[in-house]
C-alpha cells in the first residue's frame, strides 16, 4: 500500500461557482474519486510573491474579489492546524530557494472557493504557497522539490484557469459561448497536454494560439508547471479531467500521476 497521491492543476472559476451546479458538481465528483488527502498544499494565481511564502495556518479568508453578493465576504473556512506540514515544506527547500512563513494570510479566493466545494467539512490541514516566479523551468523545479509530499498523503494542487482573458471577453454568462481565442488556446494545451509535452507548453508565449488574449497576465496559467512539475514523471499524459468553458473561459483541469 501506499499513501502517494496525484497532483492536480484545476480551474478555480470566481466566487459564483459556489452556486454553479454543473461545475461544482464536478470538482466535488472528482475530490469524492481520489484518496483522501491528509493534508493540502495549494499554489493559487492570486498570491504573487518571491521568495516562496506559506500562508498562515488558521489565518481568515482573502476575499480578494469584488462587486459579488456581500454573502461570499461572509463566508468561512476553517481547517486544522497545518504548521507540521509547514516544516516539512521549509525541509524540502534548498538554500537557494527558502520559504518563509507568512505571519497573518490567510486562503484566498483561488485557494478556498474550489477547496469549500471539493472538501466540503474542512476537516483536512491546507496551506497556499504563493507563486513566486512565472518562468516554468523554475516552478517545474519548485514543484520537483515538493514531489515528496505525495508520499506522504499530501495533495498539491495548481489553481488557476487555462485561458483568463477577462479584459477581452464581451459576455458575462456562465453560459456564454467562448471567444476564439479562448477556444484556439484551450484545444492547443489540451493537445500538448495529452502529449506529455512539457517544453511546448513552456513555451506557450511564442507557440500557443490565442495569445496574448487568453493570458494578458499569466498568473493563472503558470501554476500548472508546478503541478507538472510534482508528477512522477513530467512528460507522461496526465488525465484531464474537466473541460469545457465556464464564462467563455477554458475549465480544462488536469490530474497527474
Amino acid at each position: 500500500m501506499t499513501d502517494r497521491l496525484p497532483a492536480l492543476y484545476i480551474g478555480h472559476g470566481a466566487p459564483p461557482l459556489l452556486d454553479d451546479p454543473v461545475w461544482s458538481g464536478q470538482l466535488a465528483a472528482w475530490a469524492a474519486d481520489l484518496p483522501r488527502p491528509k493534508a493540502i498544499l495549494i499554489v493559487s494565481a492570486h498570491w504573487e510573491s518571491a521568495p516562496v511564502m506559506l500562508s498562515a495556518s488558521g489565518a481568515p479568508l482573502v476575499y480578494d474579489f469584488g462587486g459579488f453578493d456581500a454573502k461570499y465576504y461572509r463566508m468561512t473556512y476553517e481547517t486544522p492546524d497545518a504548521s507540521a506540514l509547514a516544516r516539512r515544506i521549509a525541509g524540502l527547500m534548498p538554500a537557494d530557494e527558502p520559504v518563509h512563513q507568512h505571519a497573518s494570510r490567510g486562503l484566498d479566493h483561488g485557494a478556498w472557493v474550489p477547496l469549500k466545494i471539493m472538501y466540503p467539512d474542512g476537516d483536512i490541514p491546507v496551506l497556499q504557497m504563493s507563486l513566486p516566479t512565472h518562468d516554468p523551468v523554475r516552478l517545474l523545479r519548485l514543484g520537483e522539490r515538493l514531489r515528496p509530499l505525495r508520499d506522504e498523503g499530501v495533495l498539491v494542487i495548481g489553481s488557476g484557469f487555462l485561458t483568463h482573458g477577462l479584459p477581452f471577453l464581451t459576455e458575462w454568462r456562465i453560459d456564454a459561448a467562448a471567444p476564439g481565442w479562448s477556444v484556439d488556446f484551450d484545444l492547443w494545451a489540451a493537445d500538448a497536454l495529452a502529449r506529455g509535452d512539457v517544453d511546448e507548453l513552456a513555451d506557450y508565449r511564442a507557440k500557443a494560439p490565442g495569445m496574448p488574449f487568453a493570458h494578458p497576465t499569466v498568473e493563472h496559467f503558470t501554476p500548472l508547471f508546478v503541478t507538472l512539475g510534482v508528477a512522477t514523471a513530467p512528460d507522461e499524459p496526465g488525465v484531464q479531467v474537466i473541460d469545457g468553458y465556464w464564462l467563455g473561459l477554458s475549465k480544462r483541469s488536469l490530474q497527474v500521476a
